[in-house]
């Protein structure tokens, strides 16, 4: 049951409010004493003209129902406790009989193109493109959870600039044999190589320009050369992708949409929409906002140019009825810019074009940095994950079954948790020893929990029914609270497109049911053993399906 909905219900049958609006008013006391949910009544003060703790007196005074304790006015508020026999018997009768399914809603339909991850052809992944692929990855499960269908798009950076100075790099500097060796870090080398002698050759910006323009005119070498950095990046690319257990619908990077972009420019033309700025073609945006740029004085596409493009395209062919771009917040004022130049095109679903931007992931303070070398690898860190993982596993259960599958699944999804369980707002400063840690707020914490609750099931050795759930203690009433909270959970999360919801959820009910835990004998011959499964069983089937919204796994045995 949503006792929630059924205190809006209560509360619809005493004042004159919508339904939505009494939703939206209902608070959880910080003081779990004063019980599960309130009503303001004060906000009926002007309305009625009476004192608000009189009002909250006249609500409770009409009140009665089966499902909770106690209702009462405190002070302006109305309290509600629910019974904790009734909470835990329905809840988990709810999840045990749903299972993988409990907490899916209908809150939406329709595809859904998420643009995520999308890291630059002949550079490594680094740590910098994790936040864009885990969270991409989570929202779309999300979203698949309420309802909608999401379309994972890997907009690679395969096209621009950069591959007329990585021209220019491997022309003076390459050497094939090396490429093949070792094709991403050489490339790489080649690519900061290029930036620290521009740095004393200015001219050397210019050669790259004048590739570029070789590669959008078809310049056979240009092309040849281009596919190749393209090939064995992707190889590299998916290689990660393997580990982090990430896939892609699409990989149309900015190269797919070369030949479409002439269509996008005419039509921009054709609506009097481009003027000549310093030699350069814009879209004028007004008078106190910078123009957008669609072709260099060169007549060079530049990124804007090429998701114009992307945008119509995703439009045309997945007919979304959301587009989102995970991308970091730096650049939210590109995104802006970039809807209000399809609105002026009578483009009205840039409406469903949302940016949903995240904080950086800095080392020792210091913002990572592909271009002067300072970057952090995805890959050894995901390694090096694995290998902190195995030696905990040593020590705290060396006869562990599948040793090599569990490190991997606790090391990365250490990892990934770590990154989801930030605001994804917020920066933070990545440390591995702390986010690979079996204690604290870690994934591997609220991974150990759901094995640990799997062992006791082992341990029971008995089908867990919903025949016999009569618990009422504190410790299960506050494991089942959680529980019951896990629908409305999700629905927030996708509303604010906010991973890190689902991870704090999970860190909670983790720490609630270890508290249960240690100060009830779970497995005692009694007449509520049975009740006491269900609840550990419930307790697992959440934690489970909350890791796999996070991409992480959930091992049985750790």
């Amino acid at each position: 049951m949503d006792f929630k909905q059924k205190v809006v219900e209560l509360i619809s049958s005493q004042v004159e409010l919508p339904k939505e609006k009494i939703n939206s008013l209902i608070e959880r006391p910080k003081n779990p004493e004063m019980g599960d949910y309130a009503f303001p009544a004060f906000i009926l003060a002007k309305t009625l003209h009476k004192n608000p703790a009189e009002i909250a007196k006249d609500i409770v005074a009409n009140l009665s129902d089966d499902n909770f304790e106690k209702i009462q006015a405190v002070g302006p508020y109305v309290n509600f406790s629910i019974k904790k026999s009734a909470l835990i018997s329905q809840t988990l009768e709810e999840v045990l009989v749903k299972k993988n399914n409990y907490g899916n809603q209908n809150l939406g339909s329709g595809n859904v193109a998420i643009d995520m991850s999308s890291p630059n052809i002949a550079k490594p992944m680094s740590m910098g493109h994790l936040r864009s692929t885990v969270i991409g990855n989570s929202i779309a499960k999300i979203l698949t959870k309420v309802g909608y269908t999401p379309i994972k798009i890997n907009h690679l950076g395969d096209y621009g600039t950069q591959f007329g100075k990585l021209i220019t790099a491997y022309k003076l500097w390459g050497n094939e044999e090396d490429v093949k060796k070792d094709p991403i870090n050489s490339l790489f080398h080649y690519y900061v190589k290029f930036h620290e002698v521009a740095e004393e050759k200015p001219e050397l910006e210019d050669e790259g320009r004048a590739w570029f323009k070789k590669l959008e005119g078809g310049d056979p070498e240009a092309v040849k050369l281009w596919n190749w950095f393209r090939k064995v990046s992707l190889q590299e690319f998916n290689r990660i992708y393997k580990k982090l257990n990430v896939e892609f619908d699409s990989y149309h990077g900015e190269a797919f949409y070369n030949d479409k972009m002439d269509a996008i420019v005419d039509e921009l033309r054709q609506k009097d929409l481009l003027v000549e700025s310093r030699g350069a073609q814009v879209v004028d945006l007004g008078p106190d906002k910078n123009p957008a740029m669609i072709l260099k004085s060169d007549g060079t596409s530049i990124y804007t140019t090429r998701d114009l493009t992307a945008a119509e395209y995703r439009k045309k062919h997945y007919d979304f009825v959301q587009a989102l771009y995970v991308v970091g917040n730096e650049q939210s004022a590109y995104f802006e810019q970039l809807k209000e130049v399809l609105k002026k095109m009578g483009h009205e679903w840039a409406d469903d074009i949302h940016h949903i931007p995240f904080g950086l992931i800095t080392q020792g303070g210091k913002k990572l940095s592909t271009r002067k070398g300072n970057v952090v690898f995805l890959d050894k860190v995901l390694e090096d994950a694995v290998e902190l993982a195995m030696k905990q596993i040593e020590t705290k259960n060396p006869s562990l079954p599948n040793k090599e599958q569990v490190a991997n699944e606790v090391g990365i999804g250490a990892v990934v948790f770590h990154d989801l369980k930030n605001d994804r707002l917020d920066a933070f400063d990545f440390n591995l020893e702390e986010v690979v840690r079996f204690e604290g707020e870690t994934g591997p914490y609220v991974q150990y929990t759901n094995a640990r609750a799997q062992s006791i099931l082992r341990k029971a050795n008995q089908i867990v029914t919903i025949d016999e759930l009569d618990l009422s203690d504190e410790w299960a009433f506050a494991v089942a609270k959680d529980l019951a909270d896990f629908p409305a959970v999700l629905a927030k999360a996708n509303e604010k497109y906010e991973p890190s919801i689902i991870a704090k959820f999970a860190l909670k009910l983790a720490k609630h049911f270890n508290k249960y835990y240690a100060n009830v004998r779970i497995l005692d011959e009694d007449d509520q053993l049975a009740a006491r499964l269900a609840l550990v069983k419930a307790t697992s089937i959440v934690l489970t399906e909350s890791l796999h919204l996070l991409g992480v796994a959930a091992p049985k045995e750790m």
